[in-house]
């Protein structure tokens, strides 16, 4: 579904990809990750989309973000607020979905494949759009987990669905267990 001489660019909702990977038992390397996809196409740009808490004296996602935007990652980032529900629960909430679709529309003219790493089914009218562009779609997700983490009308929409549990093995590693209970902190951004 790749071809070499196409430009490439990749979408990754962070919190959404990290909750995907969670969910199938591996970590992300993304050293390996931007590999396997210049190796697959032209990559004109990587993107990848994050809440940060600010009044954290130490955010457990911040070497994660540093090590991508010094190794080839555009990071798109904004901060995350913090609130309390009304069970008196603590929750965080910072949705990436309008950055990353303003992005993709900007850079739609310039590349022929973007690849979504999401499983959010809002952002189904961005992949009609994109399309309607002539730019192919493909997403990233998972439907082996339970439940499935990525809505079946987007899945549908894509030109092509990337199951990512058979990228494990190229762009995976085993999960560490130091700083899981933090890492679920930054997962819960939604």
């Amino acid at each position: 579904m790749f071809y070499k001489d196409e430009r490439l660019a990749l979408f990754i909702d962070g919190s959404n990809l990290y909750a995907a990977a969670k969910a199938l038992g591996f970590d992300i390397d993304y050293k390996l990750l931007r590999q396997e996809f210049v190796r697959r196409g032209r990559m004109i740009r990587a993107f990848y989309y994050t809440a940060l808490l600010e009044n954290d004296d130490y955010s457990p996602i911040r070497p994660l973000v540093d090590w991508l935007h010094y190794n080839g990652f555009t990071m798109v980032t904004k901060p995350a607020k913090e609130y309390t529900d009304s069970q008196g629960r603590r929750k965080v909430k910072g949705n990436m979905d309008i950055e990353l679709a303003v992005d993709a529309m900007e850079l739609a003219p310039r590349v022929d494949h973007i690849v979504l790493f999401s499983g959010d089914g809002d952002f189904k009218p961005l992949v009609e759009s994109l399309q309607r562009q002539g730019v192919r779609v493909s997403v990233v997700s998972t439907i082996r987990s339970q439940p499935p983490m990525i809505a079946d009308e987007l899945r549908r929409q894509a030109d092509n669905f990337i199951e990512l549990d058979e990228l494990r093995d190229v762009i995976g590693r085993p999960p560490r267990d130091v700083g899981a209970e933090a890492q679920d902190r930054t997962s819960n951004v939604a």
